[in-house]
């Protein structure tokens, strides 16, 4: 892999941190934004789903976008929206406007999380691309670690308006660093062939250290009529269907522990900064996780390696539940399971790289997480009514810790292999490998 291929994979983590920071952001701001605007519970619990909801329709949505106009000209676009967003946040006078620019921040966070998957698959090498996708899954629970602990330095002297102007300074960064390090996918570029395509394939494949080619590839009248539409369609809805119905049914699990941790934690008469500790201890297993991950996946296969985390997520999850009210204990298990709960997260992304061809990959992608997020917003709301119904922890945690059992179930019919998806990827490609070009014969 050439400098600007490491260079671009380096972004991406960057980019998913944006993810995991606002996630913190608007967690640590809520306890603001009621004071100030003496807001209850439930008008404050709409304004922390807002987010969720525009990511949901982002991922949807734009992953399209990215698959019709460009990975690039449509992360731009992103985090754009999403700087916008947070910068307006900072002005709303009412639930309505904060709530509205929520919805804009979450809309460029989910299609940033589709087009960033598609980007880095598609810069990276055959050998390395699953750690690369691992290593960029990583940055979601690296940005809530870093921006757990700068948004508390901010509260210390700042108001709840002071995490929303720096997560637009930490946004606004990124869109320099794209436009000049991050170029148009070669991979892409190949597929749609627009106007000055392969003048724009040689420049990069030069940045790149690559031989140029001669020609962009043939591509057939039947290659050319497949639209995003195609992960619906025989061929890809079986794939479609399997990896969106896992990672829909893994994130419940994950989110049923990120979001229900903390009130769990001060329920056995810890104080909030130690809830506060365990959720970072939390964060810190899952960041090691994907890291781990991604090292195991250039040795073993993809689909059993991220069944066995799915598998191990649901014991940990149970054993939180029956966990000790110790809090050391509390911390080495909650990191232990988010150590595999995230690894999972991470295989799931590198399958959804490995399992659509280029010309859906950023909208199977973007289905996917979009479905997902769903979940996400299903978890806390499942776990509060089998808590109001009566059932103890050790209930509560065990029925949810099944929702990845069910994944793992869901994930074992899914066909991983040469095939009519990587068929389709290599009728459109220039090269004979991912971004390792030889120039076509005369």
């Amino acid at each position: 892999m050439g400098w600007l291929q490491i260079v671009a994979v380096i972004i991406t983590i960057g980019l998913n941190a944006l993810d995991g920071f606002d996630v913190q952001a608007i967690s640590f701001a809520g306890p603001g934004i009621r004071a100030e605007w003496h807001l209850d519970p439930a008008a404050l619990g709409a304004v922390l789903s807002m987010e969720l909801i525009g990511m949901a329709l982002g991922s949807i949505f734009l992953g399209g976008v990215a698959d019709k106009v460009g990975r690039r000209p449509t992360m731009l676009g992103c985090l754009a929206a999403m700087a916008i967003g947070m910068f307006m946040a900072t002005r709303a006078t009412s639930i309505v406007n904060l709530s509205a620019w929520r919805v804009l921040t979450g809309l460029g966070i989910g299609g940033m999380l589709a087009s960033v998957n598609a980007v880095v698959a598609e810069f990276s090498n055959a050998k390395r691309k699953s750690l690369n996708v691992s290593l960029m899954s990583i940055g979601y629970p690296v940005g809530a670690v870093v921006g757990g602990v700068i948004v508390a330095r901010l509260l210390a002297g700042h108001d709840w308006r002071s995490i929303f102007y720096f997560g637009t300074a930490f946004t606004a960064l990124f869109i320099p660093l794209v436009l000049v390090l991050v170029p148009e996918s070669v991979h892409w570029l190949a597929r749609k062939q627009p106007a000055g395509a392969l003048e724009r394939i040689n420049r990069t494949l030069a940045r790149m250290g690559h031989p140029t080619v001669d020609a962009l590839p043939a591509i057939s009248s039947e290659v050319r009529r497949r639209s995003v539409a195609d992960i619906f369609r025989p061929g890809l809805v079986a794939i479609t269907v399997i990896v969106t119905s896992a990672y829909f049914f893994h994130i419940i699990t994950f989110y049923f522990m990120v979001k229900w941790i903390p009130t769990i934690v001060v329920n056995m008469h810890f104080p909030v900064t130690s809830a506060a500790s365990v959720l970072t201890w939390t964060n810190v297993g899952g960041a090691i996780g994907g890291a781990v991950f991604g090292l195991l996946s250039m040795r073993f296969p993809l689909k059993p390696l991220t069944i066995a985390t799915m598998l191990l997520s649901t014991a940990l999850v149970i054993l939180f539940g029956r966990s000790p009210a110790d809090l050391s204990d509390l911390k080495l298990i909650c990191a232990c399971a988010d150590f595999f709960m995230n690894a999972a997260i991470v295989g799931m992304y590198a399958i959804f790289a490995q399992g659509f061809p280029t010309h859906v990959r950023a909208s199977g992608t973007g289905f996917a997480i979009g479905i997902g997020r769903g979940g996400a917003v299903l978890a806390p709301i499942v776990a509060g009514f089998l808590f109001q119904s009566g059932l103890a922890v050790p209930s509560v945690a065990t029925i949810m810790a099944c929702s990845s059992l069910v994944a793992a179930c869901v994930l074992g019919g899914l066909r991983l292999g040469k095939g009519v998806v990587e068929s389709a990827d290599e009728a459109v490609s220039p090269v004979p490998g991912p971004l390792t070009p030889t120039p076509p014969p005369p």
